[in-house]
């Protein structure tokens, strides 16, 4: 019987030693090995575990810390005065009747009126920011209407005065309002593309800037605003609308670096597609058709678009509901969410797996 030498590899305490075994002589290699022929392998050496260092700890003081658990903690609101804009309706409305169910007292900030040709969306109406009142009024909360443009600083000043001087503080602060028109990057005029950069991302940075401050003086607050998905991909025939929505998470983790050290944290909730009057519309529908591969008809239903789009998104919806974002507002507004600033939260049925 031939002998083939084989190499094998044994650990020792200063390293890897080799040794070879002759292969093909049996029972005799093998009783060699057993009988002591070859030295046996050291044991291992293992380094020494770190040395745990004693307490006492540090801790987060209060404020700065969402504190022991409690029942309801992400949802508790009691005490706190919220400012929504774009409340008159849609997910500010959603939003505002929400934290209202959740303890808040809230300011409903709408323009309440047109705000651009290039918006798709009927205008929201005063009619509609006072039903929005009356729902905070159920919930036997103080509900209060402010009428005035995000992209006039002066009227967003004035109204975080008015605020701070009937309710005394202000808490939270929610920058929703938005507008969307559809049309091709290069036959876009100059307003299609100025008008929703000025409300949409210009009006929000007005909206943090005019009611940040208040915050800012009692050392504690939080921001929320809302960006897209559509901020996060591009949007044939939307760039206008998604650049804002981009702009936004970078206001965002912009501001939650330098309010942080103000106990005031900011973060951004990013929608799916929500059923809201910015989507109810043909344009809307067209745009959510091809974006699901179907080619869109010139007037496609609500119930044809449902029907395309909801085979495409994991949790199976052609479109969420208001009510399916304002929870995680009312988290992000409690003191749960004391350690949270910086973040995105896409609340969109799923298509946000499709976004790395």
């Amino acid at each position: 019987m031939s002998e083939n030498p084989r190499v094998e590899f044994q650990p020792t305490g200063n390293g890897v030693r080799r040794r070879t075994v002759l292969v093909g002589a049996g029972l005799a290699a093998t009783g060699l090995a057993l009988s002591g022929g070859v030295a046996a392998a050291e044991p291992i050496k293992h380094a020494s575990v770190a040395e745990p260092v004693s307490g006492p700890y540090p801790k987060p003081p209060a404020g700065r810390t969402a504190g022991p658990i409690l029942p309801g903690r992400g949802s508790a609101l009691v005490g706190k005065i919220a400012v929504v804009t774009g409340a008159a309706r849609g997910i500010g409305r959603a939003i505002a009747v929400e934290f209202a169910a959740n303890g808040a007292d809230v300011v409903a900030l709408d323009i309440a009126g047109p705000v651009s040709p290039t918006a798709d969306a009927i205008p929201a109406t005063e009619a509609e920011l006072a039903e929005t009142v009356s729902e905070i009024e159920k919930y036997g909360r103080r509900g209060t209407a402010a009428k005035a443009d995000i992209r006039d600083m002066r009227a967003l000043r004035a109204v975080a005065e008015k605020v701070e001087r009937e309710h005394g503080k202000i808490d939270i602060v929610v920058a929703n309002a938005a507008i969307q028109g559809w049309k091709p990057l290069m036959e876009m005029d100059d307003m299609d593309w100025r008008d929703q950069i000025e409300n949409n991302l210009n009006g929000t940075a007005n909206t943090v800037r005019a009611f940040g401050p208040k915050l800012v003086a009692r050392n504690q607050g939080r921001i929320i605003l809302l960006s897209s998905m559509q901020g996060r991909m591009g949007t044939a025939d939307g760039a206008s609308y998604s650049a804002s929505k981009w702009g936004i998470l970078g206001l965002m983790k912009s501001a939650a670096l330098e309010l942080g050290r103000h106990n005031v944290t900011v973060n951004a909730i990013l929608p799916g597609l929500v059923g809201t009057p910015l989507t109810y519309n043909e344009q809307r529908f067209r745009a959510a058709m091809a974006q699901s591969n179907r080619q869109p008809p010139a007037h496609p239903t609500a119930q044809e678009t449902w029907d395309a789009r909801a085979p495409t998104v994991p949790l199976q919806v052609g479109w969420l509901q208001p009510e399916d974002i304002s929870p995680v507002a009312v988290f992000l507004a409690s003191d749960a969410a004391a350690l949270v600033t910086g973040s995105e939260f896409a609340v969109t049925g799923g298509d946000a797996a499709k976004v790395s």
